[in-house]
């Protein structure tokens, strides 16, 4: 059967613009929440976000500078997942290489833009007539499209093999993972290169999510400490943006090219909760975790470390710890568990790919992010969930990512750590 490994790691997100700037952040247990753009405080003053660090405009390829955020979020990931993964066209064949997406609003920032020029010339003040509100830019739509990420890196890098998009909510890019595994196993491709992107820091966004009552209130002491997963204080997230990518492939295709690994994806469980649109489901966070365990082959007494969704929601975290004692047992009480939002805020379509990431990076390392600003735990949640302060020096052997979406989508990522064959 084949294995198949990652092996290029790309992040740009709130914590940092490379991945070694994120994941070091994330150790150090820094938080990047901060208030929201000025624009959506117009409406909303007390909004929160987490936005990436200055420097974007160093990071991008001249080529991407017209496309949406979204969009160039996903590329400059890709760049150096596969700089990383010491891709070439040389010594990758491009036919058996593709790229699966993750993204839950593609082209929000376009969007936006897209309404406010239009009701702005409609409803012009200075009656500037010969402006027409129908006239937009001639890229407006491939701007907008759910599967521009996919196609831009497609001819970036001269992937033909398959390029999908998955629109799954906050599970959108740990679809992509998942699926994209299920293809390199099934023969369809050697190589699959995963980006999962968002970018929905604006006002528009904003609205909808407030309606929903999910977004956290600013902390009185600290706005930094905003965002507190599984803490008895929680109150909601925080809106985050970024991207990750991920090269998946064979572990001979990877070997032979002498590609670092970071580990072995070897589960994939998804599932849906049939029941509620909003409101998660234990029952169906469990299946998605037992299917992962299943497909590896592997008992809950092996995984040594979950990557929580934790979103810090009241409902959301309450059911994650039952959904994990649910399925490990007694043996939940031994596992560390941490939750990253607490940091970068909540990356919606990204989350899962970055959120992975981190699980690739700790499971490599030996190290987890803690849970950052757990000061008062909640007796709904009492599980280990790694409060405030990292650890190190761990022999992790299996590690868990958990993503779960509204509409009732669970994904659960199962990664092995990486042995070359001689010392299996």
């Amino acid at each position: 059967m084949r294995e198949v490994v990652v092996s290029g790691i790309g992040l740009i997100t709130p914590s940092g613009l490379t991945r070694d700037a994120s994941f070091a952040a994330w150790l150090e247990g820094r938080s990047a929440v901060t208030q929201a753009p000025e624009a959506v405080r117009r409406w909303l003053p007390n909004a929160l976000a987490a936005p990436l660090p200055p420097g974007l405009d160093a990071r991008l390829d001249r080529a991407d500078q017209g496309l949406d955020r979204a969009t160039q979020l996903g590329m400059v990931a890709a760049a150096e997942a596969l700089h990383d993964a010491r891709f070439s066209r040389d010594t990758v064949n491009t036919d058996r290489a593709g790229v699966y997406v993750g993204v839950g609003l593609a082209g929000a920032e376009t969007l936006e833009a897209l309404y406010s020029t239009f009701y702005q010339r409609l409803y012009d003040p200075e009656g500037n007539g010969h402006r027409n509100p129908t006239v937009l830019h001639p890229l407006t739509v491939p701007r907008l499209m759910a599967n521009a990420t996919a196609a831009a890196a497609s001819m970036r890098y001269g992937l033909k093999g398959a390029s999908h998009t998955y629109s799954v909510a906050c599970a959108s890019s740990a679809v992509a993972i998942g699926e994209a595994w299920r293809a390199i196993l099934a023969g369809h491709a050697d190589t699959m290169l995963v980006i999962g992107t968002e970018a929905q820091l604006t006002t528009g966004a904003y609205l909808g999510w407030n309606a929903l009552r999910v977004l956290a209130t600013p902390d009185t002491d600290d706005i930094a400490q905003s965002c507190k997963p599984f803490d008895a204080r929680r109150n909601g997230f925080v809106l985050g943006e970024g991207a990750a990518a991920l090269v998946l492939e064979t572990r001979s295709t990877a070997e032979a090219r002498g590609a670092p690994i970071y580990g072995v994806l070897c589960g994939y469980g998804s599932s849906s909760d049939a029941a509620h649109l909003t409101a998660p489901s234990a029952d169906g966070q469990a299946r998605a975790m037992r299917q992962a365990l299943h497909e590896a082959h592997i008992t809950p007494e092996q995984v040594g470390y979950i990557n929580a969704h934790g979103t810090a929601t009241q409902v959301g975290d309450a059911t994650e710890s039952q959904s994990i004692q649910d399925v490990f047992g007694p043996h939940a009480a031994q596992i560390p568990v941490s939750a990253s939002k607490s940091m970068h805020g909540h990356l919606i379509g990204a989350a899962g790919a970055v959120e992975f990431a981190s699980t690739l990076l700790s499971l490599h390392t030996g190290s987890i992010p803690p849970t950052a600003n757990l000061q008062q735990p909640d007796p709904a949640c009492p599980l280990d969930y790694v409060p405030l302060q990292a650890r190190h020096g761990l022999a992790l052997e299996y590690a868990l990512s958990n993503s779960f979406a509204f509409g009732g989508s669970n994904v659960s990522l199962l990664a092995r750590r990486y042995r070359p064959l001689a010392a299996a």
